[in-house]
């Protein structure tokens, strides 16, 4: 896949970034999805002092977010397979039942 570059603004900076060909537009909802959480971020604190901590901050908070969203996945994904497998043992006891005359 061809990379080229692409300029995107967070934090009032503007970055040249590389990009896989057919990716920009998601590169660009992540740098919109970054300078909206500095903006909410620098409304809700005062005590941000710097734009490199308040990235810093915005950064441990999507962590969470991603760890927290995986997590939550998982916890779906393990409901998901114990349900797969009753629905597996009912079919196969009334597959296996035997046939009365």
């Amino acid at each position: 896949m061809s990379q080229h570059t692409v300029t995107i603004n967070v934090a009032n900076k503007r970055l040249k970034v590389a990009c896989p060909a057919g990716h920009e537009s998601a590169l660009l909802q992540a740098a919109n999805e970054i300078n909206q959480r500095l903006e909410q971020d620098a409304k809700k604190s005062q005590s941000v002092k710097s734009p490199e901590q308040a990235l810093v901050m915005m950064s441990l908070n999507l962590a969470h977010d991603l760890l927290q969203t995986r997590n939550d996945l998982e916890q779906e994904r393990e409901k998901m397979q114990s349900k797969i497998e009753l629905l597996q043992a009912t079919i196969e006891q009334a597959v296996n039942r035997p046939k009365t005359a």
